[in-house]
């Protein structure tokens, strides 16, 4: 294969992978029935006018398999964390002792862990679509370059079958991060 088709897969394989790390981490913020402290992740204060991130306010940590932890680092903050806490789609309920705020993980319902497993597969899916954007879009730049009389036709078709195993590789270790964080939701 030439220089400019392999620019092109390598650039299609690090697009997939942070494609694919997109998704893992969209998915370690869906809840399931144990305490995880990046359930906070995408959850956001408003500390002081400016929107910010949980973890730069306070101390997250697993204490139990059902508790959460939060160590503010500016004690005039626990209202406003626990505020943005109580409005967020988490659905659980923060006490303070006026250090800590401790956030017990309820068991999970059936009809509950039915529902978070149609958002894992949404969230698998929205990470499959990115991937095999990718892949569309370098195979219409490879076309591109045989229609340029850059590459020739077996270069081109080496590139794709190439960056159709690349593609195939991605939506398969999406598929496995779902099938673990689906078994780890209908676990009771």
């Amino acid at each position: 294969m030439s220089e400019i088709t392999d620019e092109f897969l390598a650039d299609a394989k690090q697009r997939m992978g942070k494609s694919v790390e997109a998704c893992r981490h969209e998915l370690a913020t869906v809840r399931t029935g144990r305490a995880s402290p990046h359930l906070l992740d995408r959850l956001n204060v408003d500390y002081y006018g400016v929107e910010t991130p949980i973890k730069q306010l306070a101390q997250v940590a697993a204490t139990d398999a059902r508790l959460l932890t939060l160590t503010p680092f500016d004690r005039n903050s626990i209202g406003t964390i626990e505020k943005a806490i109580m409005e967020s789609d988490l659905g659980l309920t923060p006490n303070n002792d006026g250090n800590v705020i401790r956030l017990q993980i309820p068991e999970l319902n059936e009809e509950r862990r039915r529902e978070l497993v149609k958002v894992v597969h949404g969230v698998a899916e929205e990470g499959k679509v990115a991937v095999r954007n990718i892949r569309r879009d370098v195979m219409h730049d490879l076309r591109e370059l045989k229609k340029e009389g850059e590459v020739g036709e077996d270069d081109e078709r080496r590139a794709e079958a190439e960056l159709q195993k690349r593609t195939d590789e991605a939506t398969s270790e999406i598929d496995g991060l779902l099938k673990a964080k689906e078994e780890e939701i209908l676990e009771v």
